[in-house]
């Protein structure tokens, strides 16, 4: 049957098995990783078992949808089309002179074999590899001026302003724009791959590999034989794993040209914001071991860093001591689970809404805020306060568009 299918393909589609053909059961379709850039064939499970049903060939329920492609709609094969393929995109009938669409598609189309032809690579948006094409095509002599002109260090900023605004967006949770942003930083992954690829150093498959392998391996309890029953034994299972593979790196290397070598802390950025590189430093050090025993203990060095602080004699002495204070702090805060980062920027956006709050109360009444006391500033602080716990919309800080 199958050869007979695939020679009415050939004939009516232009179908050449040569260039790639994927072959799927209609009842497996949500478990199936189908790519819509290459021809598909879509048959019963009757069609392609020889008669057998559902249930005889294993299938006795409804099957998990593929990671990935498993949201709110992974169940439903109809919709998986119309996520994968442009509505207007021809599906084949087999022995029927009329198609249809996959816009018009229904769950009783799925009795009867189908045929959809590929799509152009651009618009297979859905699948893994449209990105990579993509960002390949505009790379090519004949594409984008401006994509042609990027280097490593070109793109190095955009890199971070992605991740700043994927870092904002989380802070509403799960949300479409949170889709968005994560395709502007998948963005700049898939543009750092393409340069790299055309220095013949790396290319996307080589960065998939190097996460899902190093993944598989620093998760022993759950793709080995190891055991971790809580977060906190992951974690030092994490670390032990971590040195072990600096010890390997190592081993090439001469420690005397590199006192890092094996370091816990190697690999921390020295770019990241340093209240969570401080943080980071701190949990790899607590996962070996090397921490306060207690949250109390933190807070009387606090107190002990206030004091010196205070006791600086000059600026050199102030600026070491202030930052021993706040190096301290974060300690406080992750002992208290608070991500310290997180922490100070949701301070930030509560003074800049008090502080918008000041100034509006301050205009109202006609008067500069320099012009005043502190006093009066105190006062109009204390009123913005109290105007944010009456709930008033201008001093919650709501966040603007920008």
């Amino acid at each position: 049957m199958l050869d007979a299918l695939l020679a009415e393909a050939r004939l009516r589609w232009g179908l050449d098995p040569g260039a790639g053909l994927q072959i799927v059961a209609a009842e497996r379709l949500v478990a199936t990783p189908v790519e819509a850039s290459r021809p598909v064939v879509v048959l019963p499970l009757a069609a392609l078992g020889g008669g057998a049903s559902a249930v005889e060939s294993g299938i006795a329920g409804p099957l998990e949808p593929l990671p990935g492609r498993h949201g709110p709609l992974g169940r439903d094969p109809i919709a998986l089309f119309r996520r994968l393929y442009p509505s207007g995109h021809v599906v084949g009938r087999f022995g029927a002179a009329d198609g249809t669409t996959v816009g018009a598609l229904t769950a009783a189309d799925l009795a009867a074999p189908l045929y959809l032809a590929p799509v152009p690579a651009e618009l297979a948006a859905a699948g893994p590899w449209a990105m990579p094409w993509i960002s390949d095509r505009l790379r090519r002599p004949d594409g984008c001026p401006w994509d042609r002109e990027q280097t490593h260090e070109s793109l190095r900023n955009h890199l971070l302003e992605e991740a700043y605004e994927v870092y904002d967006e989380l802070a509403d949770g799960a949300t479409p724009a949170l889709a968005d942003e994560l395709g502007d930083l998948w963005l700049q992954v898939v543009l750092h791959a393409q340069l790299a690829a055309e220095a013949g150093v790396f290319d996307l498959a080589d960065v998939q590999a190097a996460i899902a392998t190093k993944i598989v391996r620093r998760h022993p309890h759950v793709f080995g034989e190891a055991r971790a029953e809580t977060a906190s034994d992951v974690n030092r299972q994490w670390e032990r794993i971590k040195d072990g593979e600096r010890a390997v790196a190592a081993a090439g290397s001469d420690p005397a040209d590199d006192p890092r070598a094996r370091s816990a802390l190697d690999g921390i950025s020295r770019s990241l914001p340093a209240l969570a590189a401080s943080q980071e430093m701190q949990e790899r050090a607590a996962n070996l071991g090397y921490d306060w025993p207690d949250v109390e203990g933190v807070l009387v060095k606090v107190e002990e860093e206030i004091a010196e602080l205070r006791a600086a004699a000059d600026p050199r002495q102030r600026s070491e001591e202030l930052g021993d204070l706040m190096f301290v702090v974060v300690s406080v805060a992750r002992r208290l689970g608070v991500e310290a980062e997180a922490a100070l920027r949701a301070a930030n956006d509560k003074f800049r809404a008090r502080f918008r709050t000041v100034e509006r109360l301050a205009a109202e009444r006609g008067t500069a805020l320099r012009d005043l006391d502190f006093a009066a500033l105190d006062d109009l602080w204390n009123a913005a306060k109290a105007a944010e716990r009456a709930g008033d919309p201008v001093a919650a800080g709501r966040r603007s568009a920008t």
